[in-house]
């Protein structure tokens, strides 16, 4: 079994992922467009351009999204994509590249059960955890 996050975005996913993509080190694996596809003729023309579904691949675990048309957007709550950082060092720089441009609720910093550990969400809605165990699992 494997547990997947997948997003919803308001119409900049393929931005968003591209990004994720660069700061991850990771590779996308799909970006397709809802042109194309049978769902193409479901959205507004200036839609079909948006993202029906995107994959993205770091090392061997995944991240999938696609961009939530403006009728079915909601506000991602309760939920936080949770990145595991060995090297107090790479924490650093990811949480300061996905949190640029977004809202930090937590800065990165040492906590009773972590090296380093921080929240925010990111220019684009998504909200994360960014955490650095004091013993790596």
């Amino acid at each position: 079994m494997r547990i997947t996050p997948y997003l919803f975005f308001d119409g900049d996913c393929e931005e968003a992922f591209s990004r994720y993509a660069q700061v991850l080190g990771g590779e996308i694996e799909a970006m397709l467009p809802h042109a194309g596809t049978p769902a193409e003729t479901h959205v507004p023309s200036e839609w079909r351009s948006k993202i029906i579904h995107a994959c993205l691949r770091v090392g061997d675990q995944r991240l999938m999204a696609s961009d939530d048309p403006p009728a079915q957007r909601k506000v991602p709550q309760g939920m936080s994509v949770s990145l595991h950082i060995d090297d107090v060092a790479e924490a650093e720089r990811v949480f300061a590249a996905l949190s640029e441009g977004g809202k930090v609720t937590m800065p990165l910093e040492e906590t009773f059960w972590a090296r380093r550990f921080g929240m925010f969400t990111d220019r684009y809605g998504t909200p994360w955890m960014i955490n650095c165990s004091r013993d790596p699992a």
